[in-house]
């Protein structure tokens, strides 16, 4: 394969794109990867569909690797099977609906549970047409309120999702151990730093659940690692041990005059100052804030909740999303509606709505909280004696040092990441919407047990130059670059020509070139448009090639080095990926 930038749709860009947030965004468009379609899609120019093909490849390789078989199914889907598994109405406004000219309902898939099921229920009768693994690389919607960050966060994008189908659950056991295994050897061909964390499942239903995060300061996702297990997960999954019950004798509750103290802080303050139960040496920690959101059902009717967590912490919205899913929620604000809830003094006992509490706020705990009353507070308001939550919830924010919930010993450290693949064991959830059963080898229907794996190939593409760039430009791995070797002719006494029969030559050994055959260019811009499109080996025919010598250098290590254009070939062959399988 030979690409000559003479004739390529391809321009590279001096100045810093204003639209583009991250490193990735802005690298794959100045150095003419990708161009902006509309808010949220790309077009992919022809180096970028170069790497979005490479990495697909990859994909596709290890996904054959472990018995996946590959099949493609429409992004436009009628309503009802989505109808029947109940998301039409759970995933709301994140989805692309229309009608057709006969006034039928449709969406563009924004993924395949449903179809896959509906396939295998088509297709299978008998035990003997078990276990299988089917996946497919296609295009998803989703109706992002805010796309942002390239192809980090679009509305439209590449994903490959696969599905098991098992007829036990040891079954759904080693498939989903077999994808996992297949999604490491995937991430670690693309050259990606990553970590498999504890997640939620989310709106995909299911048990089992890991995300992979790939390492990233501009990751949307906050995940957690410990300073002595190997405990690690995301945010929204990390829980909360309880403290242990006690049943200790404790004050009785007493009210208080607090006023202007709305804040944990000025509440704290003042119960020092008052020396509050006799103690001054409060802290917020001691205090129990109660905090008013408006859950969204789908479907259904809006609903007040009151979250209970210790005064030092905040709740965090996306872990209380994550908690409450398939609702959403966002904080109550008419508070004139609801006069018994009493802002900045609100307290769980006798409290008039559903109430959920942080699991630190155990039976047998004590809290100084509000009174429901302007301007009152209570001490010794007692978990299991004065209120008692209708449930707990994990909805507090969680910071670095919190002690590890998986060991005990350790200490949580935080990183961010970009999602770039989630796996589910998600069970019979979708078999069971769709009654599914087969011939067991016992001659009584069998349930088959799913297991659902996904990972964002255009969103990995963006991972991978989030992770390899610097200063200059893109630093592609040999695996995902668009060639392997960039060529260029200086300009000056044949060595445009030159360049062209080296290229040639290499094409012929197998190799894929990207030569810059420009005229009327200077040595300069062309040097600055190798380093920004980032081909692993650059290859110079410039001043010494009266000698027959041309500067081979190494995108990543800056390494040059002069090479005979007799020697050439078999030096870069050497040091170049396998390419029997593309």
């Amino acid at each position: 394969m030979i690409l000559r930038m003479s004739t390529m749709l391809l321009r590279t860009l001096r100045e810093e794109p204003v639209e583009a947030e991250v490193p990735s965004h802005r690298l794959l468009l100045r150095a003419g990867y990708i161009r902006r379609a509309a808010p949220g899609g790309f077009t992919w120019l022809p180096l970028g569909k170069l790497v979005l093909d490479q990495v697909t490849r990859i994909m596709r390789e290890e996904m054959t690797a472990i018995g996946g078989q590959e099949v493609s199914f429409p992004s436009l889907l009628p309503r009802e099977a989505y109808d029947l598994s109940g998301r039409w109405t759970e995933y709301g406004d994140g989805i692309f609906t229309l009608k057709d000219r006969r006034g039928a309902d449709h969406l563009l898939a924004p993924t395949h549970e449903e179809m896959f099921t509906l396939l295998v229920q088509d297709m299978t009768s008998s035990y003997r047409d078990y276990p299988l693994t089917l996946f497919q690389v296609q295009t998803k919607f989703r109706d992002e309120a805010r796309p942002r960050a390239g192809l980090l966060r679009g509305r439209e994008f590449l994903m490959k999702d696969s599905y098991s189908f098992d007829l036990s659950e040891q079954g759904l056991i080693e498939a989903y151990g077999r994808h996992r295994a297949a999604y490491q050897r995937i991430f670690e061909r693309l050259g990606l730093e990553h970590t498999i964390v504890s997640a939620m499942s989310g709106a995909m239903g299911g048990s089992a659940s890991e995300e992979f995060l790939a390492s990233a300061e501009v990751g949307e996702d906050t995940f957690v690692g410990c300073t002595t297990c190997d405990y690690a997960a995301n945010t929204e999954a990390v829980f909360t041990p309880a403290p242990p019950a006690t049943d200790r004798e404790h004050a009785p509750l007493t009210v208080h005059d607090t006023p202007d103290t709305p804040t944990i802080a000025a509440l704290v303050d003042l119960a020092n100052a008052r020396a509050l139960d006799g103690r001054t040496d409060w802290t917020a920690a001691d205090t129990l804030k109660n905090v008013v959101v408006t859950v969204h059902h789908p479907g259904k009717e809006d609903e007040i909740l009151v979250i209970g967590v210790p005064g030092d912490r905040e709740v965090d919205l996306k872990r209380l999303d994550a908690a409450l899913s398939p609702a959403t929620a966002t904080m109550f604000d008419d508070f004139a509606s609801r006069p018994e809830l009493v802002r900045g003094y609100i307290g769980p006992q006798g409290i008039k709505a559903r109430y959920l509490a942080d699991p630190r706020v155990a039976p047998g705990t004590s809290w100084l909280t509000g009174a429901n009353e302007p301007g009152r507070h209570a001490t010794s308001v007692v978990a299991g004696r004065d209120f008692t939550p209708d449930g707990t919830i994990e909805a507090a924010e969680v910071r670095p040092g919190d002690p590890c919930p998986h060991c005990g010993d350790g200490e949580l450290t935080m990183r961010r990441g970009i999602e770039i693949a989630h796996i589910f064991q998600l069970g019979r959830r979708y078999t069971d919407v769709f009654q599914v059963d087969v011939l067991g080898a016992d001659g009584k229907p069998v349930r088959p047990t799913m297991g659902c794996y996904g990972i964002g190939v255009s969103r990995a593409v963006a991972a991978i130059a989030e992770q390899h760039h610097d200063e200059h430009g893109l630093v592609w791995p040999d695996e995902v670059a668009p060639a392997d070797v960039h060529v260029i002719g200086a300009g000056k006494d044949g060595q445009i020509e030159a360049a062209l029969t080296l290229a040639t030559e290499l094409a012929a050994a197998g190799l894929r070139v990207l030569v810059d055959d420009r005229r009327n260019i200077s040595a300069g811009v062309k040097f600055t448009d190798a380093e920004l499109i980032g081909i692993p080996r650059c290859v110079v025919v410039g001043r010494r090639l009266p000698d027959g010598y041309a500067e081979l250098r190494n995108r990543r290590t800056g390494d040059r080095r002069d090479v005979a254009l007799t020697e050439m070939t078999s030096e870069l062959l050497s040091a170049a990926p396998d390419h029997s399988q593309k």
